[in-house]
């Protein structure tokens, strides 16, 4: 394996103007206007928008609207019924997952396409969880979520090192795609300077996860190298894999941002503890931000977990 130093990025803050509103001087901002996309999910994707909704609206920063997708097994009429107006949004929560193999449900192309454009307008995109499982055909999509759930045939994977390096894993090698139990485990913020991550521990407990590894992507040669493409701003040591996995990374796309977490994980008729951790609830919002407007404003709370205490909420 080669080993890289990740360097600082600097990501686009632009937007279109269609999509973010200034505020006038001396005035508020007005709430963060964030859509969630859900429908279809190997996971309890109703629990999961319930958790997205009520972590954003809780801040006091966000409006949430949510868009369902037609059942699996729907008619295609039903399908060209669902054309969410992503113009309308800062911000895209993706929680769809309608499978991670070839037969995998899409959304109709013109969907598709435009969730593209939005992106290269300036619109934020948020992949949570199993999200990055979806859409293995869809070129862009593969692009977008820069790892995702997909053979190391697929292509490279990244691990994080012990100096804190990002080290690529050429296709072929490493683990497949996987996770063991749900588990207590250490999360570490790796870029203390970003605004997602600033002011957060350096170490601290999350609850009750599953610790997703063996993560692969492939970015058309335009977009550069999997491994300066993609910033890694968080890891969590995985006792299945033996490494420092990437649990939340960034990139950008054309006038967009986009950001992914790991965390998130619910199965029906679970509870969800991980769900209700404080720190995994910050940096979510705080991601969220980010992706919708180059900027964050999230405070960190003072009861934030620490590196041998787990704090959870709601």
């Amino acid at each position: 394996m080669q080993t890289y130093l990740l360097g600082r990025r600097r990501f686009l803050h632009l937007a279109a103007a269609s999509l973010l509103t200034a505020p006038l001087p001396g005035s508020a901002r007005p709430p963060t206007s964030v859509l969630v996309v859900d429908g279809i999910n190997n996971h309890d994707w109703r629990a999961g928008t319930a958790a997205i909704k009520k972590i954003l609206e809780a801040s006091g920063k966000f409006a949430v609207d949510v868009s369902t997708t037609p059942p699996a097994g729907a008619a295609p009429g039903a399908w060209d019924r669902w054309h969410p107006d992503f113009s309308h949004y800062q911000v895209v929560v993706n929680n769809f997952n309608g499978g991670h193999l070839k037969d995998g449900i899409r959304w109709p192309a013109q969907v598709e396409q435009s969730l593209t454009a939005y992106l290269e307008n300036g619109g934020g995109l948020v992949l949570f969880h199993a999200a990055n499982n979806a859409f293995l055909e869809w070129a862009d999509y593969n692009e977008m979520i820069g790892l995702g759930w997909r053979d190391k045939s697929f292509g490279p994977g990244l691990v994080i090192d012990q100096n804190e390096h990002v080290v690529l894993v050429p296709a072929g090698e490493g683990l497949q795609p996987g996770h063991g139990p749900r588990h207590d485990f250490t999360m570490t913020m790796l870029d203390p300077r970003h605004a997602i991550t600033a002011g957060m521990a350096k170490h601290w407990l999350h609850p009750s996860e599953q610790l997703t590894h063996g993560q692969h992507g492939c970015l058309h040669p335009r977009h550069g190298d999997l491994e300066k493409e993609l910033h890694v701003i968080t890891c969590a040591w995985s006792k299945d894999s033996g490494r420092n996995e990437p649990m939340d990374w960034l990139r950008s796309w054309g006038r967009g941002r986009i950001y992914t977490t790991m965390l998130g994980h619910t199965w029906v008729g679970e509870d969800n503890p991980n769900l209700r951790c404080v720190g995994f609830q910050t940096l979510f919002a705080r991601g969220v931000e980010w992706a919708a407007t180059g900027d964050v404003s999230v405070p960190v709370p003072p009861d934030f977990p620490t590196s041998d205490s787990i704090k959870t909420m709601g």
